[in-house]
């Protein structure tokens, strides 16, 4: 175990000095924004910086501030120590990759009431003087040694950046016809809306106008250069969407308010819906704060208990996904609750089956292994632990869940406990649908339009 231990005022002597040394990171610029509020784009806004004095991103000054305190409370005198004045003059900026040597001296000692005057400076790796300045302390009287304190690790994750990196790939592609059905709620408008202003689809909005008209008024949109078709409720939406996706007259679907199975029945409907060879299926596009990619989850809302078969269709539409996203070989992980094939575990035989399958070109498209665990699959370390040689563990993108239930607990245990943005669609019709719930904000919602747009512009690609 490693301590931390305090200087005395009475073990000090002038002269006495400690030091720490600390390389400039890209988080720590971060943090410290976050931590202060001061987001001087100097200090976090790489385009201004470039067009700076300093022509480059730099720490905040108070930085080296804060490291000259973390010397004075841990080391020099230490835990106890009282700070009592400080001041600093900047002279030179301390860029990303920086070493910094912060150093304190003790320069003179005041026996009356404990105080100390230390020297402050802070040096780079070239010698140069960074910050140098003095601090007035008054140190601990009683020793202190104490078990050090092991701090939480941090992981700094900007919400939404996946997804603002899929909506960057959007902009030289044209926008796609979205019939979006009975839009009669603040969210669904707003966000059929707002992919509309981001330029990812050209909305029409199917329901019964007076209630779309009056969401529109709440909201202060104007509605005048949209196409409204106007029907009498919910239902009569969603068999009208069917009948412009048949006219070619639009290419996605986007759900509105409205329950997904009234939505999927008039889909699924055998004589007058969007049926194909292939069987629709749910995928989840999860921006998972703390893994290193987008996360792909399937199928957690339409296929209940899928069979070997289904779970095929489910997996070659995953795959067909990132393809459009410009993912060209996606690592397909096959989930149960372990890592061997146990006949007792229908999963696992699946996730055989499907591995064979593209070991055929039954499958074609994806790197697939399975069974694995969850962890296995997101977590290199535990598939380091395991003994597990495998391309997809530890760096999946497609996670392929047992049955719906499990997809379903998995994408909403890392929404709601992980932080996670949560986007869908859905593949396999003749159309892509934009399956959103009732909970997606804005983001989720343009997200979910921004992955119908890149798959409908890969598929023209493709046929063409």
């Amino acid at each position: 175990m490693e301590y931390i231990e305090n200087k005395t005022f009475a073990e000090i002597a002038v002269g006495d000095s400690a030091e720490l040394v600390r390389v400039l990171q890209p988080k720590d610029i971060e943090l410290f924004a976050v931590m202060s509020g001061d987001i001087n784009p100097a200090h976090v806004d790489l385009e201004y910086a470039q067009s700076d004095i300093f022509h480059k991103v730099i720490a905040h000054g108070m930085w080296g501030g804060a490291l000259i305190s973390a010397v004075l409370g841990t080391q020099l005198p230490g835990p106890g120590t009282i700070y009592l004045h400080q001041s600093l003059d900047f002279i030179r900026p301390v860029g990303i990759g920086d070493k910094v040597i912060v150093k304190v001296t003790v320069s003179e000692k005041f026996p009356e009431k404990n105080q100390l005057i230390l020297a402050c400076e802070c040096i780079n790796q070239d010698g140069e003087l960074i910050i140098k300045g003095e601090a007035k302390v008054i140190a601990p009287t009683e020793k202190v040694r104490r078990p050090r304190v092991i701090m939480p690790e941090v992981h700094l994750h900007e919400t939404g950046a996946h997804y603002r990196k899929l909506l960057a790939a959007t902009h030289d592609i044209a926008p796609i016809r979205v019939a979006v059905v009975h839009p009669c709620d603040d969210l669904s408008l707003s966000g059929a809306l707002e992919a509309q202003r981001q330029g990812v689809i050209i909305p029409i909005l199917i329901g019964p106008k007076a209630k779309i008209m009056s969401v529109a008024q709440t909201l202060d949109c104007n509605l005048s250069n949209i196409e409204i078709i106007d029907v009498a409720h919910s239902h009569a939406a969603a068999e009208r969407a069917v009948v412009e996706v048949r006219k070619h007259h639009v290419d996605a679907i986007m759900k509105g308010k409205l329950h997904t199975d009234e939505l999927m029945d008039a889909i699924v409907d055998s004589q007058k819906g969007l049926r194909t060879e292939r069987r629709m299926s749910h995928i989840f596009a999860l921006d998972v704060p703390t893994y290193h990619k987008p996360l792909f989850i399937t199928d957690a809302a339409i296929n209940i208990a899928p069979n070997l078969a289904i779970k095929a269709d489910i997996v070659q539409n995953a795959i067909n996904l990132l393809h459009a996203l410009d993912t060209p070989k996606p690592k397909v992980a096959i989930l149960s609750a372990v890592e061997t094939v146990n006949v007792n575990i229908a999963s696992t035989v699946d996730a055989a089956g499907l591995c064979k399958m593209a070991d055929r070109k039954q499958i074609t498209g994806g790197i697939l292994d399975g069974p694995l665990a969850f962890d296995t699959a997101i977590s290199k370390s535990a598939a380091l632990t395991k003994e597990l040689i495998s391309d997809v563990a530890g760096d999946a993108d497609i996670l392929v869940a047992p049955d719906l239930e499990a997809g379903n607990m998995i994408a909403k245990q890392l929404i709601y406990l992980a932080g996670a943005e949560s986007a869908g669609i859905v593949l396999g019709a003749s159309v892509p649908i934009i399956l959103t719930s009732r909970a997606d904000g804005k983001l989720s919602r343009l997200a979910s339009c921004v992955l119908a747009q890149l798959y409908v512009t890969h598929v023209r690609k493709t046929i063409v």
